[in-house]
């Protein structure tokens, strides 16, 4: 992984991906106490920073990989993303899905045209088996944070941190960035180091489920214990990855965790004050960068928003209670 390769997929993504912008709000500085912009990739293409890398990945394939399809593991958004590009692509696309993922998740990821198969985590059934018969088929995996293109593609972000922080003259801040298994923050870093190499990307994860975190502060990959489920879905991985936690541990900074009800405060503030719509994984940053203040050490903290796919009914008792 290098710049290179990210500026390569940024080249694939031209005229595809959306440039989210930078938002602000004098509310949110009042309540972190320094100046907070958010980088809302919640409002990319299929709600989630995800599409970055499924395009990636999926544009450059050669044209025999194609043939024989791609598929996916994912709670949702990685879904929706690789989807969504296979789609563009003429591609075949399944995706293989935990069956108490979100409903709009599932319905999305089959709008978008791919095969869903839904798997029982929770009784014990295992992805890899209820994709066993399309991997043995020689469809071509595409893993949601583990694959040198889909970081590329995430990276892609980070570049245009870079761009928009000098455009308002930002040239040091800590970016932080909700967490899963690394491929964003990764990407981020190594975009970053390249392009404003006085910015510091802090992971930030929900309490619990804070395995980047842990593993920062041991040096090794380490597995959180909590159960599989939680309230923030998309951001919930057992641990970093084996691509992505070497980059973390050599450019990130120490990790954050947040409370459920600091992301679910994060929601109704960004939806209230920056009109934006987020679901709980893709909040957490912003709840760092808001509750967490004590943890961060610069005047200027940019939060990466990551989706907004979230159940309605959820959004709407979180305004209720939060709002």
């Amino acid at each position: 992984m290098n710049i290179d390769m990210i500026e390569a997929a940024a080249q694939r993504l031209k005229g595809h991906a959306r440039r989210t912008p930078l938002l602000s709000s004098p509310f949110l500085d009042e309540i972190a106490g320094r100046h907070v912009f958010v980088k809302p990739e919640n409002l990319q293409h299929t709600g989630s920073f995800k599409f970055r890398g499924g395009w990636s990945a999926v544009s450059a394939l050669s044209d025999a990989q194609r043939k024989q399809g791609v598929i996916a593991f994912s709670s949702g958004n990685h879904a929706q993303g690789v989807a969504s590009a296979a789609a563009a692509h003429g591609v075949k696309a399944v995706i293989v899905m935990p069956a108490d993922a979100p409903q709009i998740k599932i319905d999305n990821t089959r709008a978008l045209g791919a095969d869903v198969v839904l798997y029982d985590r929770a009784g014990g059934e295992s992805r890899e088996e209820a994709a066993e018969a399309y991997t043995k088929a020689g469809m071509i995996l595409i893993r949601p944070y583990d694959d040198a293109q889909v970081i590329a593609g995430q990276g892609t972000t980070g570049l245009e941190i870079a761009e928009q922080a000098a455009e308002v003259g930002i040239n040091a801040a800590e970016v932080l960035i909700c967490t899963g298994g690394g491929g964003l923050s990764a990407g981020i870093s190594l975009a970053l180091e390249a392009k404003a190499p006085k910015m510091k990307v802090r992971t930030c994860e929900p309490q619990g489920f804070d395995d980047v975190r842990i593993s920062l502060e041991t040096g090794a990959i380490t597995a959180h214990n909590s159960p599989a489920k939680g309230l923030c879905d998309a951001i919930l991985t057992p641990a970093p990855g084996e691509m992505t936690f070497p980059i973390l541990h050599r450019l990130a900074g120490q990790g954050i965790a947040v409370s459920d009800e600091e992301a679910k405060r994060a929601m109704a503030l960004a939806f209230n004050r920056l009109k934006i719509v987020l679901e709980p994984g893709g909040a957490v940053s912003l709840a760092a960068a808001l509750f967490h203040g004590d943890a961060l050490a610069m005047d200027t903290a940019i939060a990466v928003t990551t989706g907004g796919n979230v159940d309605p009914a959820l959004f709407t008792q979180v305004l209720q209670t939060y709002g």
